[in-house]
């Protein structure tokens, strides 16, 4: 880390796969490059180009071309098997280049590492497990109670198949979270390590005076700002209650400004067959006031954190799934946070402690209890104050990484033992 003399290490040769650069592994292959002993490659289709990863060579691994199979349950394991492949292409030529690395650590739910066993016998594999699809969390979720339906079911199987082969090949896994965690087979449970990658509590931390500048959004000066940040606009994370519960919330505050800083897409789950995103459709039943609804494409950091200070009330829903950064940075922002009522959440959030929680469905209740919110800032300040606590307690960057370096340290020294 930062700030204390690095002592040199045994070195090492690292590769990271994911889809989208750098992702889940940003400040772990910042750390692991910064030791001048070791050599870290990055492979990835997408370059997100506003963070910096310096010391680590990337690699663009061309996309497959698009699968043209009819829709079929098989259609979704086809395209992760054509990610593989890619991905493999591109470790084989790394291979004759003459790059080896003792270390492969992958995100295994975009197929990327499927082939690498075989093009890299005697490295040590891991993986970043983020899901497992079952029946019984955001697939039933989403079903009402009613059967989940048969076509869902094998698309789920068909989405584990290379999550179930890196469970069986890797050494040893990472999960973020422990609801994450539990919905991977117990059998493979003893490879899993329960590890969030961590919040750069120093990047996300409260300050009142951080003026929020965005040349397209003019607010009042006393504008109640009730935030909403997500990469996609879609039920996954709650977008549809959040969005109808903007008329009761504007009648009952009147001061009150929603801003949703997200991009117009569908980024889970499965696009409207009717070919409309669901800003189009929730804003074609115009009920909530457009001058205080206010959409700005998803920022850089530095924006985006700034949205997170001036908020006066952070908005956070999800289905059982994935649970986002989004959230965790919020709160080590010091929002004040009102969260969906969902395992993922309630791993973190305590009602009336560090944030509140609400039916996910329920747009009215949670009208009400941002009204609520807004209209208690100042005795609500310790709810604000034990969620920064809960961070730095829990998900704080340098607690984490350290601990992340050396599982990977130990998992090596093991390879190499032949244990």
């Amino acid at each position: 880390m930062t700030g204390a003399p690095r002592v040199l290490s045994t070195p090492m040769k690292i590769l990271f796969c994911h889809n989208n650069f750098p992702g889940q592994f940003h400040r772990l292959a910042v750390e692991l490059a910064a030791d001048p002993v070791n050599e870290v490659v990055f492979l990835s289709h997408y370059l997100r180009s506003d963070v910096s990863v310096p010391r680590v060579a990337w690699r663009q691994v061309p996309l497959p071309e698009k699968e043209t199979t009819p829709n079929s349950p098989r259609r979704k394991y086809l395209s992760l098997l054509a990610c593989g492949e890619r991905f493999a292409d591109a470790m084989a030529t790394l291979a004759k280049e003459g790059f080896v690395p003792d270390v492969v650590y992958g995100h295994v739910g975009f197929g990327c590492c499927f082939y690498a066993p075989d093009i890299f016998p005697h490295a040590l594999h891991m993986g970043y497990f983020e899901w497992y699809y079952t029946n019984e969390a955001d697939t039933r979720f989403f079903a009402g109670g009613k059967p989940v339906r048969l076509l869902t079911r094998a698309e789920n199987r068909q989405a584990n198949m290379c999550t179930l082969s890196a469970l069986h090949e890797c050494a040893l896994g990472v999960c973020p979270t422990r609801w994450q965690l539990s919905q991977l087979p117990q059998e493979y449970q003893h490879k899993l390590h329960l590890l969030h990658e961590g919040v750069d509590t120093h990047f996300f931390s409260p300050d009142a005076g951080d003026p929020l500048r965005l040349p397209e959004l003019e607010l009042p000066p006393d504008a109640e700002i009730v935030t909403y940040a997500t990469r996609g606009l879609e039920p996954y994370r709650g977008f549809h209650t959040f969005y109808r519960s903007l008329p009761a919330l504007f009648a009952a505050r009147p001061k009150a400004h929603a801003v949703i800083m997200a991009d117009d897409r569908t980024s889970y789950g499965s696009k409207r067959e009717d070919g409309k995103t669901w800003r189009q459709v929730l804003t074609e039943e115009g009920e909530a006031d457009p001058s205080r609804t206010h959409f700005i494409p998803f920022q850089p950091y530095a924006v985006y954190r700034s949205l997170l200070r001036a908020s006066h009330v952070h908005v956070y829903l999800t289905a059982p799934f994935v649970l986002s950064w989004s959230m965790l940075e919020a709160m080590s922002c010091g929002c004040l946070l009102v969260a969906s009522a969902t395992e993922p959440v309630r791993e973190v959030v305590r009602h009336g402690v560090n944030g509140f929680l609400t039916d996910f469905w329920d747009h009215e209740a949670l009208a009400r209890r941002l009204a609520f919110c807004l209209e208690r800032q100042e005795e609500l300040r310790p709810v604000r104050e034990a969620a920064r606590r809960t961070i730095l307690e829990h998900y704080d960057l340098e607690r984490l990484l350290p601990r992340h370096i050396a599982l990977i340290r130990a998992g090596l020294e093991l390879k190499r033992a032949g244990a």
